[in-house]
């Protein structure tokens, strides 16, 4: 076992932290592992908490090794096809060490840590589903991993998932209990995206004051097919004067680019590279554009809304149920990309009507999906309230 920070939180005779231990096939940079970050800091004082990766990639937690309410550790796995009694052994001893209060699985890659936490238990355990890679889909579950998180899920105490989508194939394909599952969606701290952007971050990509901006934040990854909006935004005619901005980083990003150059885009794309505050971009586009292969219910687009951009979206996972009625003329099938590319060039022609749908989309997030009601529910959840 290898710990690259072990910090002990402070906690009062009185009222000691619940200690909650998080189990991730990965911690690197992502949507639910951000999500975990500001939950367990607007919950400070409350909770502390040991993050294990499985994988020993921690690159979410930069800055955080420092703070008390956080320890991380990197807890070596076996691959296999099949349950690893070696991984097992490990895991128990591990929760016999930590003796957590709540034990929290995230994803298909933490399933056996379920397994773990039988005869005996050791604590309440509750399971974070919150989508697929590329080798899965909710369209495409493959029959294996179905069975087996019926088989090692049926245990836990919540299965917890961020979409209405995910909370159908739980129940239909994975046929684990409806009491057990709960639908608790994701928020967003809608007061960072309201601001203007941030000039020198705009002038420092080279986007020129004049042109109309097609933006998008995503994991440079293959679910999430930026090729596809490649493809789209090269079909827009060439008098519209646009900038596509790709905001994000990943395995995909230098077949990427020469993709672009192929497309003979290469001139009008900015690859801005991962960024920790989006916000600082976000408000400089004119529509926020996915194309993802699945998605459950994107962080990105939350953050759109909250900037009051109009989406052009994939009907993937939730998006369309996300997003206000008035833009889902604009949400279009997976494999669509006339409807996309036509969907595109009317927001970014008709001015009034894309202001009008993005004031729309922000006022949806603030009533539905403010980071403060998402907080509230974690809340519960780990105190077991929910």
């Amino acid at each position: 076992m290898a710990s690259i920070s072990r910090v002990s939180a402070g906690a009062s005779a009185a009222q000691p932290l619940l200690h909650l231990v998080h189990v991730f096939p990965t911690f690197t940079v992502g949507g639910v592992q951000h999500r975990i970050i500001r939950v367990a800091k607007a919950l400070r004082g409350k909770y502390r908490h040991t993050v294990i990766a499985l994988d020993g990639n921690f690159e979410a937690a930069a800055g955080l090794e420092d703070d008390p309410i956080f320890s991380f550790e990197a807890i070596p796995v076996v691959k296999s096809a099949f349950i690893s009694l070696r991984n097992l052994v490990r895991a128990r001893e591990t929760l016999r060490r930590l003796q957590p209060d709540l034990l929290l699985t995230y994803n298909w890659g933490a399933v056996e840590w379920a397994l773990a936490n039988r005869a005996p238990k050791f604590c309440r355990h509750l399971h974070l589903e919150s989508g697929f890679g590329p080798d899965e889909s909710p369209e495409h579950q493959l029959w294996r991993r179905a069975k087996a998180r019926r088989l090692l899920l049926s245990q836990c105490d919540r299965i917890v998932v961020p979409s209405l989508v995910l909370h159908d194939i739980v129940t239909r394909v994975w046929q684990l209990s409806p009491d057990k599952v709960r639908y608790l969606p994701n928020g967003v701290d809608c007061s960072r995206f309201a601001k203007g952007p941030d000039n020198d971050i705009v002038a420092a990509l080279g986007i020129p004051s004049s042109a109309v901006v097609v933006g998008t934040v995503a994991a440079l990854r293959r679910e999430k097919n930026l090729l596809r909006l490649l493809r789209v935004f090269a079909a827009l005619p060439r008098d519209l004067d646009a900038q596509l901005v790709i905001v994000g980083d990943g395995p995909e990003r230098t077949a990427l680019a020469q993709a672009a150059a192929s497309l003979d885009v290469s001139s009008r794309v900015v690859f801005a590279g991962a960024m920790a505050n989006p916000e600082r971009i976000l408000p400089r586009f004119d529509v926020f554009a996915l194309t993802s292969d699945t998605e459950q219910m994107p962080n990105s687009v939350l953050e759109a809304m909250a900037a009051g951009l109009a989406v052009a979206a994939t009907d993937v996972g939730d998006v369309r149920r996300m997003l206000a009625p008035e833009n889902a003329d604009f949400v279009v099938p997976v494999d669509d990309e006339a409807a996309m590319t036509h969907g595109l060039l009317r927001l970014l022609r008709d001015r009034t009507l894309s202001v009008r749908i993005g004031r729309a989309n922000q006022e949806r997030v603030r009533r539905e999906y403010a980071l403060e009601h998402m907080v509230e529910r974690y809340d519960a959840l780990f105190s077991g309230t929910l």
